[in-house]
């Protein structure tokens, strides 16, 4: 382990991360809102942290596997901290440190619950910080620093395998990994620009263009507004944010490559994407037809816009809403609570288990059937044209039992500090999904009134959720720290 240099990267990333609070700063300036000395401040302990972490080793060293995962983790816990800065300097928000913190880990792993009961009369800085948090957050800050600072001099491919989500963390779009992250947050700022002209050109303001595209591509869920999109009262704002939160659901080494050889048939022969697809056509058709067969709105575009919203903002974990689904007949909440579970594509800025291990666990179970008619024979899993091998496989049920064993853990915890059981498990995929959207349970985004014990359960879930569970819990583990 070589700690002096893993202070080091630490401090560079933490430095990375100070230039953050620098456009908050300029809107604070513009819009003369009163919140620029929160943002300074964070923004010069920030960086004077970074800079006293850096020099900690001068050395280049290449770092091992572990020494990956570990800044990872670290980093996420550390970046946690100091992006709740601005939440407690400012006088506009008036927030705890555990409310602070909750706020800025649900931004940073684009979970989207909030603790901030009231948005509206808040400084434009802070709200459209809040959104930042969730674009820096969505394709993952330590990407993002591969790609710009090749000069550190580290194993990239470990920081790589730990922050990307999936479970195939291995391919590389491009022969360089620098080249690969570029790739990557090329494709992600240029959906995100797409999407803020379609917001424009659809009526938005300019600011509520740019901030909510930013929680559109993330996959974050935060607003700028108390009643999300219902705010704009628009089906053609509805349509693109079902659209955009679509893409950005799916995986993005599929953009890469449709970009790259210009072809979208390049789509249609993804096994993953054919099935995330199958299943939000499946739950639209349900979902329209509840809401028509109740008469709910006034017209079958209506609930079909409606439901599309929902649904896309759902099984991607966005978490934007335009309509309390809580109100909705209960097959749908039920519906929509195990769509949340599962996710969007690996790869994509989505939360959730993913389709990917959604489709190998089934694949696997209909093996064992297989197995069972032929105990002799030789049953390969295979994914289109390819055969997936059983090592991949373990570490998808490897996944699948540390979900159960963390959910229990959870459950135990909630219901320890009075939330019914119900409640707890919407909350448990409302954090680990990062999906922040209540689809059951009784509460609204708002979730400032849980115990203080339960607000740390659920941020270490959303934590959890963010970095796929292992690269969090690998630390726990004594065989981690053995030499």
């Amino acid at each position: 382990m070589h700690v002096p240099t893993i202070l080091r990267v630490l401090g560079t990333l933490l430095m990375l991360f100070s230039l953050s609070m620098l456009p908050p700063i300029i809107v604070a300036f513009w819009y003369r809102d009163g919140a620029e000395m929160a943002f300074v401040s964070a923004f010069l302990i920030t960086l004077c942290t970074g800079l006293l972490l850096r020099q900690c080793s001068t050395k280049r060293q290449e770092l091992k596997i572990r020494d990956g995962f570990l800044i990872v983790v670290l980093f996420w816990l550390v970046l946690s901290l100091f992006g709740a800065l601005p939440f407690i300097l400012s006088i506009h928000v008036h927030m705890t440190f555990t409310n602070a913190v909750f706020e800025s880990v649900s931004g940073l792993t684009t979970t989207g619950a909030s603790m901030i009961p009231k948005l509206a009369g808040l400084p434009q800085s802070i709200l459209y910080y809040r959104q930042q948090l969730q674009f820096l957050g969505g394709m993952g800050i330590v990407v993002l620093a591969v790609a710009i600072l090749p000069m550190l001099g580290i194993g990239g491919m470990q920081l790589y395998r730990a922050e990307v989500p999936g479970p195939a963390k291995d391919a590389k779009l491009t022969p360089r990994l620098t080249q690969t992250a570029k790739a990557l947050w090329f494709i992600y700022a240029g959906l995100t620009a797409l999407c803020t002209f379609a917001y424009w050109a659809a009526g938005m303001s300019l600011f509520d263009a740019i901030c909510e595209s930013f929680g559109t591509i993330s996959t974050g869920g935060f607003s700028i507004h108390d009643n999300s999109f219902a705010f704009y009262h628009s089906h053609l704002i509805l349509l693109i944010g079902s659209i955009f939160m679509f893409l950005g659901g799916v995986n993005f080494s599929l953009h890469f490559t449709a970009l790259k050889h210009r072809k979208i048939s390049t789509y249609w022969q993804d096994t993953e994407f054919q099935v995330f697809l199958t299943i939000i056509l499946l739950a639209l058709a349900i979902m329209t037809g509840v809401l028509v067969l109740y008469h709910l709105y006034g017209s079958p575009f209506d609930a079909l816009c409606q439901a599309l919203f929902n649904l896309m903002s759902v099984i991607t974990t966005t978490g934007f809403t335009s309509v309390d689904v809580q109100h909705w007949p209960i097959l749908i909440p039920t519906l929509l609570l195990l769509i949340g579970l599962i996710g969007g594509c690996a790869a994509s800025t989505s939360g959730g288990i993913k389709v990917m291990r959604l489709l190998l666990v089934l694949k696997q179970g209909m093996r064992e059937f297989k197995k069972l008619l032929h105990p002799q024979g030789i049953i390969s899993v295979k994914l289109g044209h390819r055969v997936i091998s059983d090592e991949l496989l373990q570490g998808v049920w490897g996944f699948i039992a540390v979900l159960i064993l963390l959910f229990v853990a959870f459950t135990v915890v909630l219901t320890a500090t009075g939330v019914d059981f119900s409640a707890t498990v919407a909350l448990f995929v409302c954090s680990f999904s990062n999906l922040g959207m209540m689809v059951m349970g009784g509460y609204d985004n708002d979730l400032s009134s849980l115990h203080m014990i339960g607000k740390w359960a659920m941020i270490i879930t959303m934590l959890a959720g963010r970095l796929e569970i292992f690269s969090l819990f690998i630390l726990f583990t004594r065989a981690f720290w053995r030499k």
